[in-house]
């Protein structure tokens, strides 16, 4: 190992860790944007139904029938 060595640290994670450092409630921020859209309670009959009115796919997507 060389004397000088430092672990490498990309510009990317720099850049992140400044703007974790600029706005400290950043990631709050995201957990709440992600609650809003993405956590939300599975209504698990709902999501039964769509999965029994699939079709299947044929093999070859392009072939016509007939």
């Amino acid at each position: 190992m060389p004397l000088f060595w430092k672990p490498y640290r990309s510009d990317v994670t720099d850049f992140i860790a400044t703007l974790k450092q600029r706005d400290p409630k950043l990631e709050e921020k995201q957990r709440q944007g992600r609650a809003l859209l993405w956590d939300r309670p599975q209504d698990l009959q709902t999501t039964a139904e769509q999965r029994e009115s699939r079709v299947p796919q044929q093999p070859y997507v392009y072939q016509t029938k007939g």
